[in-house]
């Protein structure tokens, strides 16, 4: 790390936050001095997040949200101007998983992914924009995935809206870059967050360790991301030590993209 406080006093929206690598990118900012606005649809999660950022003295806010939802994520905003202020920085991790190929995958699957993964970014995205412009630019990263670039089995629809992320990352870089708002996205393999742990417990039963071992060896270096290792990233891509960067995508693989 160059130097601490690099996002002092900083007022940072990430969607998602409640667990896995939103909670973990949250840590990673509430540790470099910016203000937080976290973002979940699952509000015993959320709490337990808000709750222990307090206690740290972070200045936080926890809100019930639906990103999927138009009214939900502009709600979500007017309570953030009223409590931490307008944003500055903007991270969209919130997204969810499916297995499937296009024979298998259903159409209510397809609006599911869609939803969430690609609406739900640019929903936010919206938001934060327009409040980004009156303060003379801001930061946005969006997460993605190497399926955004890779061919990944059974992830049809995933890669689809993760696919659609990529390219609304560079759209929104280009569209905004000369009124001072970056946005880049981060695509990572598979990382260890308890997502993971329970997809494999409800469709490997007496199966875990074995699954969980196949899918650490998917990545070349033998095992999966850690969730602070996305954040790490995420902190560089957020700070100043990243302006000059604006419209990619940063592989966080253990090496997949590489072989």
């Amino acid at each position: 790390m160059a130097h601490a406080g690099r996002l002092a006093g900083r007022n940072a929206v990430i969607t998602g936050a409640g667990s896995g690598i939103g909670l973990a990118i949250a840590g990673r900012f509430a540790e470099q001095g910016a203000h937080l606005a976290l973002l979940d649809i699952n509000p015993e999660s959320l709490e337990a997040a808000r709750a222990q950022f307090a206690s740290e003295g972070t200045t936080v806010e926890a809100i019930v949200c639906d990103v999927a939802r138009k009214d939900s994520v502009a709600e979500a905003f007017r309570r953030i101007d009223d409590t931490i202020g307008s944003p500055q920085i903007l991270v969209n991790n919130a997204g969810i998983a499916h297995v499937g190929n296009v024979q298998n995958t259903e159409e209510e699957d397809l609006d599911r992914l869609y939803a969430v993964n690609v609406k739900g970014v640019a929903f936010c995205a919206r938001e934060s924009v327009g409040r980004m412009l009156e303060r003379s630019g801001g930061v946005i990263l969006n997460l993605a995935s190497i399926a955004s670039h890779i061919g990944l089995e059974d992830r049809f629809a995933y890669s689809m809206t993760k696919g659609a992320v990529f390219t609304m990352t560079r759209s929104i870089a280009t569209d905004y870059m000369k009124q001072g708002i970056r946005c880049n996205c981060v695509a990572p393999a598979r990382v260890h967050t308890p997502f993971v742990d329970g997809f494999i417990r409800d469709n490997y039963p007496g199966h875990e360790q074995e699954k969980f071992d196949e899918l650490s060896a998917y990545q070349p270096m033998g095992r999966m991301a850690r969730p602070e290792e996305v954040a790490d990233l995420a902190l560089f891509l957020c700070s100043d030590e990243s302006a000059f960067i604006t419209g990619h995508s940063f592989p966080v693989d253990g090496g997949v993209m590489v072989i």
